[in-house]
């Protein structure tokens, strides 16, 4: 942990205050709750599930497709905290299938569901199947369990969304936004919060894990020099989702304050600062091939190709933010999470319409990019779709 927050220039976590403020209520409710979690097999659920496990809830159960995951899950959890007294299984389901539903509708009986399954990366939309995949679990999955919540008497539904949904200029910060409206829309039904947070650094498929694999298979650290994010550790990731699951108001997006503690930080800043730490100096590459021909016969082992360019691919910003000047905010709950107050004022019918615009493009099994961009445009007219037509899988 310390060395992560070296690397993305702090030297404490974020949220420390925040938790022991509010660390008796916390506990207190958690030990007294049921909680299930969804996609928690994922870095950030697997944070969660560590954050609620640690404080001995009635009940944790939880779901991932990834089998491999969920067993390191539980070894590591076993490894680290032990046993509690209260039920702890996980299920390797997914949560769009009717094994779900069907276990859903067996052992239903939570108070609490944390829903953190998502397609996260922007290159998600290069095609238009992954692209309809990323709808299926970012917007659609997260309207049917929020419904079987609802109808099951579930106390809170808690869903992540992003920073990338605040303005957004791709498609995934555009699912997110989308799926804020969904949770939004049933927030007279059940209590309903989210968190918008950073790049949660070195989490499974981020650049920065990548680096750890480039080292290990001695290949050249390849990162954008033009392109700033906010970085958190995935602890202060499950912290905040947490929080804002037991102390959100319905309809509250939590994410965490910029700051002195939480300033934006470019990729090949952190990049030159991991090389340090391995004690290895970079090599400068002008292109991909040259750094790919050093990598493979570079013999001083204190040296690294490293290729840093400005991005020119499909989706990027420059930089994150976490709110938008339309939004209301408040910075005086928290020590170090801002919050947004939504009023329940979606439009149903345009929901409504994209809902069955994509079921109909999926019952056919024929859609394109331009037509999901169009429903995606209709529904937020303030989505500015940034398109280059180069995506990073034509990448290093």
């Amino acid at each position: 942990m310390r060395s992560i927050l070296n690397l993305i220039g702090r030297d404490q976590n974020l949220f420390d205050k925040d938790i022991a403020n509010n660390d008796k209520q916390l506990s207190e409710t958690v030990k007294n709750s049921r909680f299930l979690v969804l996609g928690g097999a994922g870095s950030i659920g697997q944070a969660v599930t560590k954050e609620i496990f640690k404080r001995s809830p009635q009940k944790l159960h939880v779901i991932d497709i990834n089998e491999n995951n969920l067993v390191e899950l539980v070894r590591d959890i076993r490894s680290e905290f032990g046993y509690i007294s209260g039920e702890f299984q996980t299920f390797s389901i997914d949560i769009g299938s009717t094994e779900y539903d069907a276990f859903f509708k067996a052992d239903g009986h939570y108070d609490f569901i944390l829903n953190l399954s998502a397609l996260k990366h922007v290159r998600s939309e290069k095609d238009p199947y992954t692209l309809m995949r990323m709808i299926n679990v970012n917007i659609l999955n997260t309207e049917k369990t929020l419904k079987q919540a609802i109808e099951s008497g579930v106390k809170k539904y808690f869903c992540v969304s992003t920073d990338k949904a605040a303005n957004p200029v791709n498609m995934m910060g555009a699912s997110k936004r989308i799926m804020e409206m969904v949770i939004i829309k049933n927030s007279d039904s059940i209590n309903v919060s989210t968190a918008r947070f950073a790049n949660v650094a070195f989490s499974d498929g981020s650049l920065l894990h990548g680096f750890n694999q480039r080292i290990e298979k001695k290949q050249p650290i390849v990162a954008p020099q033009d392109i700033k994010r906010y970085f958190i550790t995935p602890k202060e990731a499950g912290e905040l989702c947490l929080m804002s699951c037991i102390f959100g108001e319905n309809r509250e997006i939590f994410f965490p304050k910029p700051s002195s503690k939480l300033s934006l930080i470019s990729f090949s800043e952190i990049a030159h600062r991991y090389l340090k730490e391995k004690n290895l100096e970079p090599i400068y590459c002008h292109n991909e091939d040259e750094a790919r021909t050093i990598a493979k016969t570079l013999k001083d082992n204190k040296k690294w190709p490293c290729l840093f360019a400005n991005s020119d691919t499909t989706g990027e910003k420059e930089f994150e933010e976490f709110y938008t000047d339309a939004e209301k905010i408040n910075m005086e709950k928290f020590e170090s999470i801002g919050t947004i107050d939504n009023e329940l004022n979606i439009d149903n019918e345009q929901l409504k319409d994209f809902k069955n615009s994509i079921i109909k493009m999926q019952k056919e099994l024929t859609w394109s990019k331009k037509e999901i961009l169009e429903l995606f445009t209709k529904i937020i007219p303030e989505f500015q779709h940034r398109e280059t037509g180069k995506y990073l899988d034509n990448k290093m």
